[in-house]
């Protein structure tokens, strides 16, 4: 969506307000988030893949009367387990988070890469949500509440144990609970390979063994992995995918009991299209009787995408997509009619932007590891104030550090743009915007022994621990500038700052973003200081704060040349 959208968006968003007095559900819908980068919905009744250009990797969804809620693999960053909500299923909003801090505690307070939450399944039994998600260290946990927009329980770690990965339970009509999960080879020593064993019916301890329901190897279903469990009239399903992430497929299974034997077929697949690896979601089933399955296509930068398909029953067997071949195997749609819902919604988008005038943190936000209270403060003074933490004992780089304040790419192309003011209280003390991932780069302020300088670092190989390598440094007198970040088609990113929010200049050279450890690259603000600064590096003795970088926005838009 362009600028000349939005001004069409903002007028139609002020007429509304103006129509809605007397009518507060018109008003409300006015004021939906609206991307300037990525819009599924055409506004014409069709909507085009992806549904969500972001990194919600391992989706699942439910279906709770009117409502679809979403949740997605967070892996190590903090907030955990996002939840999305959806009316329609193509316009999102993100409105929570089911966890604040990773279990164990302590264990997450540094960065566990590519650790931590993986392939989540959210479902509603008797009045309550719940999530259930593999650890691969740990085990499987279990948070649930009555509102999930509201406050979710501690989490409760259902089955311990190593590789024990991609949990989805099912209540069966007689009372009894299940569930299916796969195996992290990593941990386990196995995959490929999955099992169903009994639950409490209140669905927070195991019960009996598990039971091999579906080995992969036998039918060349390599790497069996992220199931769902369904139960659709007398028969079970398991949905998993298989493959491997970039090039495989989507298995539908199906028994006449939960521990098997499952016969399988394929249902989702490539083929000609340029859709690779679609698979792994969650499959739901509306009451005007069409079936829709929500599932990522992994894009590298971007991370694991989500894709919108429609689903066909045949035979008892579900068909995702378009059968171009009429063999029952579907192949993924770019364009095509929305779901039928029984009406239509206002077009809305997660949130990216954050002009930091709340006292709650954006909601698009997460860190790299549980945070501490000081990392940041928000303000009723129209900043966000990042606290210029020191650098981990052992510091290499970026890759080391918790307290980086970062979100999704959320469009193939974008700009971000921040406006800060630093106020560094040690000589070494930097604050900046960067694109994060397993390479990184960044433009930022720092204070050296002679004043202030600009600095555009890039760094190759940061998750080996490869040093910062310094592309350009600007002296300047500014404290307060305005950084840059333009990222293109595949990631090349340039840098530029300003000292007046109006010229931008260059600085460096073009960084190619790189993905993080099992999750797309993320863009952000960090604020950093020497670990040990010796007692000459101190600015001013009398002053007993840290340093810090006061945030006035942070704007993501379209492009410009």
């Amino acid at each position: 969506m362009g600028r000349f959208s939005k001004y069409i968006l903002i007028v139609a968003t002020l007429l509304g307000l103006i129509v809605g007095i007397g009518h507060p559900d018109l008003a409300l819908a006015q004021e939906q988030n609206v991307s300037d980068v990525w819009v599924a919905d055409n506004g014409d009744g069709t909507y085009t893949n992806p549904i969500l250009h972001a990194d919600y990797s391992d989706p699942d969804v439910v279906k709770v009367g009117d409502d679809f809620y979403m949740t997605s693999s967070s892996f190590n960053a903090v907030p955990a387990l996002p939840i999305l909500h959806s009316k329609d299923l193509v316009n999102w909003e993100l409105i929570n988070h089911a966890v604040d801090e990773l279990p164990p505690v302590e264990h997450f307070r540094s960065p566990q890469h590519g650790n931590g939450v993986w392939a989540p399944s959210i479902r509603y039994h008797e009045g309550e949500f719940y999530i259930y998600w593999g650890d691969p260290d740990f085990g499987i946990y279990m948070v649930k509440t009555d509102d999930p927009a509201g406050d979710w329980e501690e989490p409760v770690l259902v089955k311990p144990g190593k590789g024990l990965i991609d949990p989805s339970p099912l209540w069966d009509d007689d009372g009894r609970a299940y569930l299916v999960h796969a195996f992290a080879r990593s941990r386990s020593g196995i995959n490929t390979v999955l099992v169903v064993q009994e639950m409490k019916s209140d669905g927070t301890e195991m019960i009996g063994d598990p039971i091999l329901v579906f080995d992969g190897h036998e039918n060349g279903n390599r790497v069996v992995e992220g199931p769902k469990f369904k139960k659709r009239g007398d028969w079970y399903y398991i949905l998993a995918p298989a493959g491997g992430v970039t090039e495989g497929w989507q298995l539908a299974m199906r028994s006449k009991n939960p521990f098997g034997p499952y016969e399988a077929r394929r249902v989702l697949q490539q083929g000609n299209t340029d859709i690779n690896g679609p698979h792994q979601g969650g499959l739901v089933e509306l009451d005007s009787g069409e079936s829709w399955f929500v599932h990522f296509q992994d894009k590298g930068v971007y991370g694991r995408i989500v894709h919108l398909n429609p689903v066909e029953w045949r035979n008892g067997w579900p068909m995702m997509g378009e059968d171009q071949n009429d063999d029952g195997v579907g192949e993924p749609v770019i364009t095509h009619k929305k779901p039928d819902v029984g009406e239509s919604y206002p077009i809305q988008t997660p949130p990216e932007s954050d002009e930091f005038n709340s006292k709650e943190l954006g909601k698009q936000w997460q860190w790299h590891g549980n945070p501490e209270n000081t990392w940041a403060l928000t303000s009723n003074f129209g900043f966000i104030r990042l606290y210029g933490k020191p650098w981990p004992e052992g510091y290499r780089n970026l890759w080391d550090v918790p307290n980086l304040l970062l979100q999704k790419f959320p469009a193939p192309e974008f700009q971000a743009t921040a406006k800060l003011k630093f106020t560094p209280h040690m000589i070494g003390e930097k604050a900046g915007l960067v694109v994060m991932g397993e390479d990184y780069g960044y433009v930022a302020i720092q204070r050296n022994e002679n004043g202030f300088q600009l600095v555009q670092v890039n760094t190759y190989g940061a998750d080996a621990g490869e040093p910062e390598e310094i592309i350009e440094t600007v002296e300047t007198d500014a404290r307060e500038v305005w950084f840059r970040a333009q990222v293109r088609e595949g990631g090349a990113t340039t840098f530029s700052y300003s000292t007046n929010g109006k010229e931008y200049n260059e600085i460096g050279k073009t960084f190619q973003a790189k993905e993080g450890r099992w999750i797309g690259a993320k863009i952000g603000l960090f604020a950093l200081q020497p670990r040990d600064g010796a007692s000459e590096d101190y600015l001013d003795y009398s002053s007993q704060h840290s340093g810090f970088a006061n945030v006035d926005w942070f704007r993501i838009s379209a492009l410009e040349n």
